[in-house]
């Protein structure tokens, strides 16, 4: 089916092109086939992450100098919904690789930046965003995790929750609370091998079951000053200018999920008979297929437009806005295209030996993740306001 990225509007080079269609094949040929299997167990697939990164697939979020492909968010972007119209938990497994990595990107020092990027590029290690704990969700500035300073280290006590690639990750960006009168907060980052660091469980989930989350504890866990990302007090600061650029891999996963669902949903019409014809020539059904074919192509070009701001040099002052508008827009536009998907199935939907009941499981987590639509709509309308 022609997409409409294939239309010279968007004017994408020859060569990211190319990537796209390199991961496309990868996806419908290699995760495609391995996605059930990956939902039904509930295991992380290491093998289809060490095909991302020997593909150059996890180097996407990266500049040239560490290593990294250079080719900017909307290629990212393009990829990430390339592989989630396969599998969403297999997006998350290059979702991940830029939110564990993009804090050090933009506020880290140049030793930390030499020291994990290339790492982080090439695949040979994995990052972790540690910022949600049970208590501290949407308001991230209640957390209860603190950081304090003995010397020239720091000391790291808390419990985070719902942490994406827990147990995977090799290192993890830590948020604690470095001064409390003052509801201050610092970004570390922090070694999964260091001494009183540990994964105190998992999730069983909805959706999106081959991508582990889990819950890291920090029992006395020491890191030094080298470690600290961006300046001390400043975390806020650090986890916003990160979620305003990754909740982006939010929303195009998204869009790769309804497109998927869309896919199989019209193909499955033109094929099953009822009446003695197919289901796509009755209009009720057609009206669905219409809507949703509309819906994830607007939530493209929504997400395609914020990617595009997000590429250029100087950062807009509005590209907080069209970020969440984006997430916003297409992950509703998911949960909505794949609870018709279903219905368009009938009875096959609601069953496992098809995708769309999986891809129906996965679309409501986009809703809730990398800030949930309601914290969105506050920052769009903030936006508004002026």
């Amino acid at each position: 089916m022609a997409s409409v990225t294939d239309s010279a509007l968007y004017d994408i080079p020859s060569d990211l092109l190319e990537i796209r269609d390199m991961v496309r094949t990868i996806a419908q040929e290699q995760i495609a086939p391995r996605a059930a299997e990956i939902d039904a167990k509930g295991e992380y697939p290491a093998d289809i992450r060490k095909i991302l990164a020997e593909n150059d697939i996890l180097g996407l979020p990266f500049a040239e100098q560490y290593g990294g492909t250079g080719t900017g968010t909307l290629m990212l972007q393009m990829a990430v919904e390339e592989i989630a119209k396969a599998d969403a938990a297999c997006a998350l497994i290059l979702m991940v690789q830029e939110l564990g990595s993009l804090p050090i990107q933009l506020f880290g020092s140049d030793h930390l930046k030499d020291k994990w990027l290339p790492r982080f590029a090439s695949g040979e290690m994995s990052p972790a965003f540690a910022l949600s704990e049970a208590e501290a969700g949407s308001d991230p500035a209640s957390m209860r995790t603190v950081a304090v300073q003995d010397g020239d280290e720091w000391v790291i006590n808390g419990t985070k929750n719902w942490i994406t690639n827990a147990g995977i990750a090799d290192a993890y960006v830590v948020f604690a609370v470095t001064d409390r009168e003052n509801r201050r907060v610092t970004a570390f980052l922090v070694e999964a091998d260091r001494p009183g660091f540990s994964i105190g469980g998992y999730e069983h989930k909805l959706g999106i079951k081959g991508s582990p989350t889990g819950s890291p504890v920090m029992e006395d866990v020491r890191v030094p000053q080298e470690n600290v990302i961006g300046e001390v007090g400043r975390g806020m600061r650090v986890a916003l200018g990160t979620l305003e650029r990754t909740r982006l891999g939010a929303a195009a996963q998204a869009v790769g999920i309804a497109q998927g669902a869309t896919d199989y949903a019209n193909q499955y019409a033109k094929e099953r008979l009822a009446f003695g014809k197919p289901i796509n020539t009755l209009q009720g059904l057609q009206f669905k297929l219409a809507d949703m074919e509309t819906g994830t192509a607007a939530a493209r070009e929504l997400v395609y437009k914020a990617c595009a701001l997000a590429d250029r040099p100087e950062r807009p002052a509005d590209l907080n806005k069209w970020t969440s508008m984006a997430k916003l827009f297409a992950s509703d536009n998911a949960m909505r295209v794949t609870v018709e998907a279903v219905q368009v199935l009938g009875g096959s939907g609601y069953v496992t030996d098809y995708p769309v009941e999986r891809m129906m499981r996965d679309a409501k987590i986009t809703q809730i993740y990398e800030g949930t639509n309601e914290i969105q709509r506050v920052v769009i309308a903030r936006h508004m306001a002026g």
